[in-house]
């Protein structure tokens, strides 16, 4: 150890671009795994969400606006604004509770913060659809389409 340290200084001394890297690359593992070992809520692929569908009788929350969700949603699911969600107006998914609910946008990105307030409005078991409707589409499972 006493002849690692000084030729670590030297290193470091002379490439500090990548000492700085090094350290910022850890920095984000160790924050990524801290906050995913701490969330209340799961993030789930597209045959995760079809099982607890099938299996648990999950309920899909669609986040996005209304026409975009009449032009294409998974089956059964549930139209919730996050707005809705952020002023606790959830009477629409109020008796599901102990379900499964997984919530779904676009592209995953936005649900998080959803699934988060979900959970702390007292909903047990919280799921985000990795990637949103966008890989759900580009699986090719099925969409269910309002006709005019």
């Amino acid at each position: 150890m006493q002849e690692f340290m000084p030729q670590a200084i030297e290193f470091a001394q002379k490439h500090t671009f990548l000492t700085i890297a090094w350290f910022a690359v850890l920095f984000m593992t160790l924050f990524t795994f801290f906050k995913s070992a701490t969330q209340k809520y799961r993030v789930i692929t597209n045959p995760e969400a079809v099982r607890l569908m099938n299996d648990e009788e999950a309920v899909v929350i669609d986040l996005r606006p209304i026409d975009e969700f009449q032009r294409g949603h998974i089956i059964g699911s549930v139209n919730l604004l996050p707005t809705e969600i952020k002023n606790q107006n959830v009477g629409k998914i109020e008796h599901h509770k102990e379900k499964p609910l997984i919530i779904v946008d676009v592209n995953g990105v936005s649900s998080a913060t959803s699934a988060e307030l979900l959970t702390e409005q007292g909903f047990e078991k919280v799921y985000v659809l990795k990637d949103g409707l966008a890989a759900w589409a580009g699986a090719n499972l099925p969409l269910v389409k309002k006709h005019k």
